[in-house]
C-alpha cells in the first residue's frame, strides 16, 4: 500500500502553512510577538513564492520592518550593537530583501526610497561580527536589486550615495562584504548610465580606480578568485569607455599584466578571458589612441 500523502492531505498542509505565514505577518505589528515572527518569516522567504506581496500589502508590516531598522540607529554610533540586536534587525532586512527581489514589489520598494534606510548601516566601520553581519545583510538587499539588471534600479542608485559607500566597504570590509560591494559596483558599471556617470569626471573615475588598484595589491597577497573575478570585470567594463581606457594605461596595476594571478585563475576560464580582453583593450588604445578619437578624462 502506498504511503504517499493524498492530494487532499497536501492541500490541507499547504493551506495550514499559508495560515501560519499570515499569522506571523500579523504578529509583526505587535512588538511583543515581532521578534519570533521575524525569525520564522525570514526562514520562509525562499519557500513562499508570494511572500513579498503578502508583506507589502498587509497593514502595518513595512512600517514594522522600518521600525526595526530605525531602532538600531542609536547602537551604531557609538558602536554598541550586540549580536542579538544584529540578528534581529538582519531578519527584518532579509524580509526587505525578499520585497526588493520580487517583480511585483520592486518598483514600489524603490519609489518608497526604502534602500536609504539601510545606508547608515553601510556607513559603519566597526570590525566586530555584529556590524559585519549587518553590513553584509544590508548589501544583500542592494545586491538583490541590481541582480535584476533593470534601468530604474540603476537610475535610483545613481541618485544616492551607494557608490562611495560600496567603495569604502571594498577597501576595508571582510572578503565576503568586499565581494558583494564589488558585485554591486560591477552591475552599476555594466549599465550604460552607470558607466557614463562614473567616467563623467576624473574625480569619480580616479576614486574607483584607486580602490580597485588597492584591491588588486591586496589580492596578490591574499588571493580570492571570487573577488578577483568581480574586480577584473569592473576594470574590463571601465575599458569600454574611451577616456577611462586612456587613463587605465597609467593606472592598471602591474599584477594584472604579469603572472601574479596565473595560478589562481588556472581553473577560471571566464576571468582569464576577461583579463586578456582588458589588457588587449588597454594595449590597443595605447598603440593608436587618436585614431579612435579618444580624449582624456576631464574633471
Amino acid at each position: 500500500m502506498s504511503s504517499d500523502p493524498s492530494p487532499a492531505t497536501l492541500q490541507h498542509s499547504s493551506s495550514t502553512e499559508t495560515e501560519k505565514v499570515f499569522q506571523w505577518i500579523n504578529e509583526l505589528s505587535n512588538p511583543d510577538t515581532r521578534e519570533t515572527a521575524l525569525m520564522e518569516l525570514s526562514k520562509k522567504r525562499e519557500t513562499v513564492p508570494d511572500l513579498a506581496p503578502m508583506l507589502w500589502h498587509s497593514f502595518g508590516t513595512i512600517v514594522a520592518l522600518l521600525q526595526e531598522i530605525i531602532n538600531i540607529y542609536p547602537s551604531i554610533n557609538p558602536p554598541t550593537l550586540t549580536a542579538h540586536q544584529s540578528n534581529r534587525v538582519c531578519n527584518a532586512l532579509a524580509l526587505l530583501q525578499c520585497v526588493a527581489s520580487h517583480p511585483e514589489t520592486r518598483s514600489v520598494f524603490l519609489n518608497a526610497q526604502i534602500p536609504l534606510f539601510l545606508y547608515p548601516f553601510l556607513n559603519t566601520t566597526s570590525k566586530t561580527r555584529p556590524f559585519e553581519y549587518l553590513r553584509l545583510t544590508s548589501l544583500g538587499v542592494i545586491g538583490a536589486l541590481v541582480k535584476t539588471d533593470e534601468e530604474e534600479v540603476i537610475t535610483f542608485l545613481l541618485s544616492t550615495e551607494i557608490i562611495p559607500l560600496c567603495l569604502r566597504i571594498m577597501e576595508s570590509g571582510s572578503e565576503l562584504s568586499k565581494t558583494v560591494a564589488t558585485f554591486i559596483l560591477q552591475k552599476i558599471l555594466l549599465d550604460e548610465k552607470g558607466l557614463s556617470y562614473i567616467c563623467q569626471t576624473f574625480e569619480r573615475f580616479s576614486h574607483v580606480a584607486i580602490i580597485l588598484g588597492k584591491m588588486v595589491i591586496h589580492l596578490a597577497k591574499e588571493p580570492s578568485v571570487r573577488l578577483l573575478k568581480h574586480v577584473v570585470r569592473c576594470y574590463l567594463r571601465l575599458s569600454d569607455n574611451q577616456r577611462a581606457c586612456e587613463a587605465l594605461q597609467q593606472c592598471l596595476p602591474d599584477q594584472l599584466r604579469d603572472a601574479t594571478f596565473a595560478v589562481s585563475l588556472q581553473e577560471d576560464k571566464s576571468t582569464k578571458h576577461w583579463l586578456s580582453l582588458l589588457i588587449k583593450n588597454v594595449d590597443t588604445y595605447s598603440i593608436n589612441p587618436r585614431q579612435v578619437g579618444i580624449s582624456p578624462l576631464a574633471s
